[in-house]
């Protein structure tokens, strides 16, 4: 009882306290800033007849036969008054003396004091409005307040119905929809499996990088389960103050189980679950607090029956051990980039509010964008949608996908930037050298498309495509035709130019790295199937790698700096050779370049085969098969050395093979 007392009386003392100021003012206004000499009516009398009054108020009382006289004196200051109370009978002598030495009289024919709505304005009224503002200023004080000590509540957001997004809505990612599944079949009829004996996965990571579509598959999960789903990003946990994000921790289970079954979807998961104890200086006493909270919720002494966890990170490399062990996530699923079939089924999704012309083949172009994501995929066919409405287009047609595939690659076109002839030929030789490569090398990738036009920070680039997709395994002969298609332009300008350039930097920085990598990763050189480095592309984690002491000497350092530079050696004079060996198709290229500035696949290949860019029906022996053709029915037949071949070598190796 005396603490609801005490409660009590902290809830209204702040009000006491704003009423004693009030008061406290309100009295110095009405009286603080003034003196007032009360005066009796003979002294009235007498410093009229001296002419010492300056001034007189006459206010009579309408409920007494009484006149309240005030004014001033000569000698009074500003702040200085008299006031005098005078019976009826005597002010008509005082007004008589006013007249008579001609004093200023101010006669009130009223009481102020007799008006109640006047009262009320006056001395009411102001007070009223004090009372309510001072009301409304504690109110927010008060809400302020809670609100500041309301940080240690959880920030996850609950979504009762799982969204509007279904399975249908996720193109591509089957076998990664199938590994979820289970979790909707679980929280819909948990006893199938409880009747096996089976538990269901208490977390399930999805891993992946950026754009794969990770947060899109747990929307999904959560909308065809149909179950309270929570979803909060691994930032909002950390704060400040030690001890906060285990608050947020604990709050948002204790509120999961209150919804259970449920999902609580956590982004980002890196951004808490880093190992514990790395990172330069030492750990992070808020962040480590907040994963062990998290451990313990996911896997401890207590249970969280029917909470599942879905976390997304594209950082699995820094997260810590413990959270990847069994009983916390118990199973990671890989949401790769998609294959050319998923990237199609992936167009077709973002393609169904869009207007296409009658030729645009979503397949084709699917088959043109190895190595896309998701996301970029998207984009890509909303800056072709932006460049066909920015061309007065009623439909996206294939001019603007082409132009949208540069954009996203390489960025904006430099059209209006001033390029001297010099710098022009240049760019033309440099580009036709690493085309010539991708024709003429085995093994090398699929010239697609070359331009001189300055995109970002290239003065031109040339595209090469896998000539089919496979897996993201490569043979050595194909890094090593790889790293000569990209010792190409370097060449080119050394034999045909005679002076090299700063154009290859990115250039000998993409083919050291892949050399590197053959050396210390993949065991392709003289130093044997060892791994000296792992995953040189991955980023640093300060603290973990940034003083990773190295596992070898510095003799095998030098060996591997020796069998690097002898890779890119050996490749540099492979692509010299082959160039050399080209030299007409090299300056054909070139000129072609310097006169169209870009050139298609058709046009390549018409260049290749006839020396000219002419169309399929104007071009001489139309009705005998392509070299192309050729090439694809020799591969088809698996016979060595095809792309070395001329025309007519390969006709003759086909008729002996019928």
């Amino acid at each position: 009882m005396n603490k609801k007392n005490n409660n009590v009386f902290k809830n209204i003392f702040p009000y006491l306290v704003l009423c004693c100021i009030i008061t406290a003012v309100l009295m110095f206004l009405n009286y603080g800033g003034n003196i007032t000499h009360n005066m009796s009516t003979g002294d009235l009398l007498n410093n009229i007849n001296k002419e010492n009054v300056t001034e007189l108020v006459i206010t009579p009382k309408s409920s007494e036969s009484v006149y309240y006289i005030t004014g001033k004196l000569k000698d009074y200051k500003d702040n200085e008054s008299f006031e005098a109370k005078v019976i009826e009978a005597e002010i008509d002598e005082i007004t008589e003396y006013a007249t008579t030495h001609k004093l200023k009289t101010y006669k009130n024919e009223s009481d102020p004091g007799s008006s109640q709505l006047l009262y009320i304005l006056v001395n009411v009224l102001p007070l009223v409005v004090l009372v309510i503002l001072s009301y409304v200023l504690f109110s927010k004080m008060a809400s302020g307040n809670k609100n500041s000590m309301d940080f240690g509540r959880s920030r996850a957001k609950l979504s009762e119905d799982g969204g509007n997004v279904k399975f249908d809505s996720v193109a591509g990612l089957e076998e990664e929809k199938e590994e979820v599944a289970e979790l909707i079949d679980f929280l819909k009829n948990p006893k199938k499996f409880q009747k096996l004996g089976a538990r269901i996965p208490k977390g399930v990571l999805l891993v992946g990088p950026p754009g794969t579509g990770k947060t899109l598959l747990a929307k999904a999960v959560a909308g065809e389960a149909n179950v309270p789903f929570f979803y909060i990003s691994g930032s909002d946990f950390v704060e400040l103050f030690v001890g906060v994000g285990a608050s947020r921790v604990r709050d948002m289970f204790k509120e999961a189980k209150r919804c259970a079954p449920c999902l609580i979807f956590i982004d980002e998961i890196d951004a808490v679950g880093r190992q514990r104890g790395s990172g330069i200086g030492g750990g992070h006493d808020e962040r480590e607090q907040t994963l062990n909270q998290l451990l313990t919720e996911m896997d401890g002494f207590g249970a969280n029956e029917g909470i599942i966890i879905i976390a997304a990170t594209n950082r699995p490399d820094v997260l810590d051990p413990a959270l990847l062990r069994p009983g916390r996530f118990d199973r990671q699923v890989t949401v790769s980039l998609p294959d050319s079939k998923a990237r199609e089924e992936i167009l077709k999704v973002h393609a169904k509010n869009k207007i296409f012309d009658k030729n645009i083949n979503l397949k084709n172009v699917a088959q043109r964008t190895p190595g896309y994501s998701g996301a970029d995929l998207e984009n890509l066919l909303n800056e072709a949608a932006l460049l066909a409405v920015r061309r007065n287009k009623n439909a996206i047609g294939m001019p603007e996908i082409d132009e949208a595939t540069d954009r996203v690659l390489m960025g904006p076109a430099k059209t209006s930037r001033v390029i001297t002839p010099a710098e022009k030929k240049l760019v033309a030789i440099h580009e036709a050298g690493h085309a010539v490569l991708g024709i003429k090398l085995e093994n090398a990738q699929e010239v697609h498309k070359i331009t001189i036009i300055p995109r970002g920070m290239a003065g031109g680039y040339t595209m090469m495509l896998p000539k089919e997709e496979k897996i993201a395994i490569m043979t050595k002969n194909e890094l090593l035709a790889h790293i000569t298609g990209l010792l190409g332009g370097r060449a080119s300008e050394e034999l045909f130019l005679g002076e090299i350039t700063t154009g290859a930097s990115d250039d000998f920085k993409k083919a050291t790295n892949v050399a590197r990598s053959m050396v210390t990763e993949y065991g392709m050189s003289d130093l044997g199937p060892m791994q000296y480095e792992q995953q040189s592309g991955e980023n640093v984690f300060l603290g973990r790698d940034y003083n990773k002491s190295k596992n070898y000497s510095d003799q095998v350092a030098l060996e591997i700096d020796q069998a690097s530079r002898k890779i890119i050696e050996e490749c540099y004079a492979k692509a010299k050779k082959v160039l050399k060996e080209n030299e007409k198709l090299v300056n054909l290229l070139a000129d072609a370049l310097i006169a169209n500035e870009t050139l298609t696949k058709e046009q390549i290949e018409s260049l290749v085969l006839y020396g000219k860019i002419c169309d399929p029906e104007d071009c001489p022996a139309t009705s005998e098969p392509t070299l192309l053709k050729l090439r694809e029915m020799a591969k088809a037949k698996k016979i060595k050395g095809y792309t070395k071949l001329t025309k007519e070598e390969l006709l003759d190796i086909l008729k002996d093979e019928e």
